[in-house]
C-alpha cells in the first residue's frame, strides 16, 4: 500500500507540473496576442478587424478625414524616448477632443469618433498610442504609461495651438488611459472634459468577459495572464478607472450599452455612482462593446453635443 500510494502521488504530481506548465504557457500567448506589439506590422494604422461593422466604422471615418484633408497636420514627439505620432485637424478652435481608441486600433480609427466634435467648430486630435501605429512601443499597459503620454498632448496643444480646453473622448482601454491622464497629479491644466466609451473598472474583469465570451477558460488563466504583466511590464490588470474615478474633478459622459458584455453594464453603473465630479451616464439600449455610435449613431452624437454645449 505505501508503494502504491507513492506511485499516485508521483503520477499526480506529474500531472500538476505539465497542467502548470501548459498554464504558463497558455496564458503567455495570450498576453502576447492581446497586450505585446511584436512587430510594426501588428495594430498598424489599418483596421484591426475583418468585422464588417469594425470595417465600416473605419471606412466611414476615412470619408470624415477626406473632408478636412486640408486642415490636418502631422504631429510628432517623443516621450520616454519613444516617438509618437498623432494627426490634427486643426480649424483653429481653442478648444480640441483627443480621441483616445481602443487596444490594437491606430489613430485612423479614432477618425470614427471625431464628427460630432468638427460639426460643432471643435478642432480634433487623434493619436497613435504608444505599440500602436506609427508610435514606438512594444506593450499595451492598459493606460498605465500611456496616460503620460495623454499629457503631453495636451501640453502640446497648449503650447503650439494656443488651446485652451481639452476634452478626452476615451474608448474602452482608451477610457482607461484617459482618466488614468485626468486623475494624475502631472495632469495638463487644459483638461475640461471627458467622454468615456464602454469604460470598465478594470482590465482583468473585462478580460474575463471576453474569455467567457468565447468559451475559453478563465481560472486560472486570467490570473497568469495578469502575472505576466506583472512580471514584464510592473503594472497589473485588477487596477483600473474604479481606483481613481473618485479624484476626477472634470466633467463626465459615460456612454455605454445594457448589452455590452466585456463592461458589463452594473460595473458601469457603480463606476458612475462612484463618480465626485459633474456626471452623467447615457445608456444605449442596444449596441455592442466600443460600437455604440454605430448602433445608433443619433443618440451618440446628440449626447456629445448637449454636453459639450452644456459645458463649454
Amino acid at each position: 500500500m505505501p508503494d502504491l500510494i507513492k506511485i499516485i502521488l508521483i503520477v499526480l504530481g506529474v500531472i500538476l507540473s505539465q497542467y502548470v506548465l501548459f498554464m504558463l504557457i497558455l496564458s503567455y500567448a495570450l498576453y502576447v496576442a492581446h497586450l505585446k506589439r511584436t512587430s510594426k506590422k501588428k495594430w498598424t494604422r489599418e483596421c484591426s478587424s475583418d468585422d464588417p461593422v469594425q470595417l465600416h466604422m473605419y471606412n466611414e471615418g476615412l470619408q470624415w478625414s477626406e473632408s478636412f484633408i486640408d486642415k490636418k497636420k502631422d504631429l510628432h514627439m517623443i516621450n520616454d524616448g519613444l516617438n509618437l505620432y498623432a494627426e490634427y485637424c486643426d480649424l483653429g478652435s481653442k478648444n480640441t477632443a483627443i480621441i483616445v481608441s481602443g487596444r490594437t486600433e491606430g489613430l485612423r480609427y479614432a477618425y470614427y469618433f471625431a464628427k460630432p466634435y468638427t460639426d460643432m467648430g471643435w478642432n480634433v486630435l487623434c493619436i497613435d498610442q504608444r505599440a500602436h501605429g506609427n508610435s514606438d512601443g512594444k506593450y499595451n499597459t492598459l493606460g498605465f504609461n500611456e496616460h503620460k503620454d495623454i499629457i503631453k498632448w495636451a501640453d502640446l496643444l497648449k503650447t503650439d495651438f494656443n488651446v485652451e480646453n481639452v476634452v478626452l473622448h476615451g474608448i474602452c482601454i482608451g477610457a482607461s488611459a484617459s482618466i488614468f491622464a485626468l486623475t494624475s497629479e502631472n495632469r495638463s491644466s487644459v483638461f475640461a472634459g471627458f467622454v468615456a466609451e464602454g469604460m470598465y473598472p478594470c482590465f482583468i474583469e473585462s478580460f474575463r468577459n471576453h474569455m467567457i465570451e468565447l468559451k475559453h477558460p478563465t481560472t486560472p488563466c486570467v490570473q497568469c495572464v495578469d502575472m505576466w504583466m506583472r512580471i514584464l511590464t510592473g503594472f497589473t490588470m485588477t487596477y483600473g478607472p474604479k481606483n481613481v474615478i473618485d479624484r476626477l474633478e472634470v466633467p463626465l459622459l459615460m456612454l455605454h450599452s445594457k448589452e455590452d458584455l466585456y463592461s458589463l453594464p452594473e460595473e458601469a453603473q457603480k463606476l458612475y455612482d462612484k463618480c465626485n465630479s459633474d456626471k452623467q451616464l447615457e445608456w444605449f439600449e442596444h449596441g455592442k462593446h466600443s460600437q455604440l455610435r454605430y448602433t445608433d449613431g443619433e443618440h451618440y452624437d446628440s449626447a456629445v453635443r448637449s454636453f459639450i454645449e452644456r459645458h463649454f
